[in-house]
């Protein structure tokens, strides 16, 4: 037996004890039920967001044509699709691995890097996309045959012309033979605007959630650390962005400067940063007089490492029950938008396919069904994870349930 062995043995400090808080946290919501159900439906959105050009794609995967084999889908990837497919990978592989959190971390920085630079480089989509070349094709015999993606429609491939190519028309109910979840008003696979709309809900949430955390760490981690006059600033700061109705606010930038999906996560991010200030606050407060917070301050050590390289870590676990809930309110305020008809124009949305469920002369169900159950399934999944975060990390309710 080794003599690190040994000590662990001798210490009892074998690895499943001496890991972090937020590790142990983790652990202990990952357990339930309601967590596992709630990251099994987050981990399909993600597969089918990051997977959505090979899941529903006009173009052809594969095909012979005149003798020549091409891919149509890989000519018509765009940068944010080699984006998401470089992140998806490393990140399945980072898991795989189970590095070191350091080199993991800085491993997945430079393929988050890599990838961007790759993509913006080698992907040259053209301008212009002809989704009715392949069925034209097809009828003149000019493809000898295609690997087609399991929904075989492009987001944006408006069959209008449904009489003269024997199509489904518009606002079509499913049929399990052309299309599963049917057509919108232009004719366009409401099953494939559904699956690539998983990227804009996944995004919004995410991206508009990791802006209000960053904000929210720092003030909150001066607030709590300085306290005094600092602190005293900061909760009216706090309390001056809890009063802007961030919906008016979303409602007043897209009237002025139109629709813009980035626009909608900064507005998000920069107004829902409050209650992660204060988490990070309470928590700071609590912390700073332990001994190994005086310990470290004994030593020398820069501020910012005191903040976020020992005390964030031990503070954090409460900050990912609020961003459980804050990504779920992200995604529930976009589908808002797109709802009232001020979301993205063309790009599709759950919340846009539900005003077309509205606006339409006659209710179509699927419309209404199908995305605003993904949208229920989405909050709620984040709810649940919300919810097993919130036991895991609250001692009293574990202890009742220790109990017998």
């Amino acid at each position: 037996m080794s003599s690190a062995a040994s000590a662990e043995t001798a210490t009892g400090l074998t690895p499943s004890r001496r890991r972090g808080y937020a590790a142990r946290v983790l652990g202990a919501t990952f357990v339930r039920f309601g967590a596992r159900v709630g990251a099994l439906w987050i981990g399909l959105l993600v597969v089918a967001g990051t997977l959505a050009p090979f899941l529903a794609n006009t173009h052809p995967l594969l095909m012979r044509k005149e003798g020549r084999l091409e891919s149509p889908a890989l000519a018509h990837l765009g940068t944010a699709d080699v984006v998401l497919l470089c992140v998806f990978v490393a990140a399945a592989a980072l898991i795989a691995a189970r590095p070191g959190l350091r080199s993991g971390t800085a491993a997945l920085l430079l393929t988050l890097g890599g990838a961007a630079l790759l993509g913006a480089a080698l992907t040259d989509p053209p301008v212009l996309t002809v989704y009715e070349q392949y069925r034209e094709a097809e009828r003149a015999g000019e493809i000898e045959w295609a690997i087609r993606a399991p929904v075989p429609y492009s987001p944006k491939d408006y069959q209008r012309d449904a009489g003269d190519t024997g199509l489904e028309a518009p606002f079509a109910a499913p049929d399990g033979r052309i299309h599963w979840f049917g057509t919108d008003e232009n004719g366009a696979d409401v099953l494939s605007r559904m699956i690539h709309a998983s990227r804009i809900a996944l995004g919004i949430g995410l991206v508009a959630t990791g802006i209000a955390m960053l904000i929210g760490i720092v003030v909150g981690g001066l607030m709590g650390w300085f306290s005094g006059l600092v602190d005293l600033a900061g909760m009216r700061l706090v309390e001056i962005f809890e009063a802007v109705p961030t919906l008016f606010l979303l409602l007043t930038f897209v009237a002025f400067f139109g629709r813009s999906l980035y626009l909608m996560m900064v507005i998000i991010g920069l107004t829902g940063w409050t209650g992660y200030a204060r988490f990070v606050r309470a928590e700071f407060l609590r912390l700073r007089r332990l001994d190994y917070v005086q310990a470290a301050v004994a030593c020398g050590l820069p501020l910012r490492s005191i903040l976020f390289r020992h005390m964030l870590p031990n503070g954090v676990a409460p900050i990912l029950v609020a961003a459980s809930f804050g990504i779920a309110s992200a995604i529930l305020a976009e589908a808002m938008l797109s709802f009232l008809g001020l979301g993205l124009v063309d790009d599709p949305s759950w919340g846009q396919m539900l005003n077309q469920a509205v606006q339409s002369s006659t209710f179509n169900w699927w419309m209404a069904a199908f995305p605003g159950g993904a949208i229920f399934l989405t909050v709620f999944a984040y709810n649940l994870i919300g919810e097993a975060l919130r036991d895991a990390i609250d001692p009293y309710l574990s202890q009742e349930k220790r109990q017998p």
